[in-house]
């Protein structure tokens, strides 16, 4: 069951997906229910020759006890998502010390990835901008200095279980650690214009061996 959920890649993808897998078997019992209700009313109150239609009223204990039910249901998954949220999306729970940080700015209609240089400071001559490439060491923290040139676009990596929207003149930070080689599709998920579908990055997550590789071929002398 929700086998077609994309692959997780993140360290905190699992807890994202145990709370997916929650809600959907929650909403799964509650539809069952609700359509067996349904049916149950259909066969019992159906149509039938010399039957007289009667009037019903409503069952306050019953309004009470389904909005209850619902308020503890509501209120344990906002309990439960708290700390995955936090840990998510709370620059204070991110993991200190990251191994790599790159500045990601979207623009119509393309993601442009600033890597400071040697000098690990931004705005510095020997910072490199790299159109839609995002490139990362396997299990390293990754922390991402997100903003938007024009308008709000929406950073979105399926399989790190991660998306954030990007805002005009201001900096969001987010973070992630990839467990697994590969590539992988950074999309915009936010309508941002006309050439909005088009707006398509990539997320390359190297080992360490081919990371270095491809850090000593951007900053070696040319």
């Amino acid at each position: 069951m929700l086998r077609w959920l994309p692959e997780n890649v993140s360290t905190f993808g699992q807890g994202v997906d145990d709370l997916f897998r929650l809600i959907y078997w929650i909403t799964l019992v509650v539809f069952v229910a609700v359509i067996a209700t349904m049916i149950v009313f259909l066969v019992k109150y159906r149509y039938q020759a010399g039957r007289k239609a009667e009037y019903i009223e409503g069952s306050t204990k019953l309004e009470i006890v389904w909005t209850a039910a619902t308020t503890v249901i509501v209120f344990g998954l906002a309990m439960l998502s708290f700390p995955q949220w936090s840990k998510i999306k709370f620059p204070s729970e991110f993991p200190t010390n990251p191994d790599v940080v790159v500045q990601v700015k979207g623009k119509q209609f393309n993601w442009y990835m600033l890597y400071p240089g040697p000098d690990g400071e931004f705005g510095s001559e020997d910072d490199v901008e790299i159109e839609n490439q995002l490139h990362v060491p396997v299990n390293k923290v990754v922390h991402i200095r997100l903003t938007s040139e024009d308008v709000i676009h929406s950073f979105f990596v399926p399989q790190l279980r991660l998306k954030q929207d990007a805002l005009p003149q201001r900096f969001i930070n987010v973070w992630f650690e990839a467990t697994k080689p590969g590539t992988y599709e950074i999309p915009c998920a936010e309508l941002c214009g006309f050439g909005h579908s088009g707006m398509l990055g990539y997320l390359t997550v190297h080992t360490d061996e081919d990371y270095a590789n491809w850090v000593n071929q951007r900053w070696s002398p040319q």
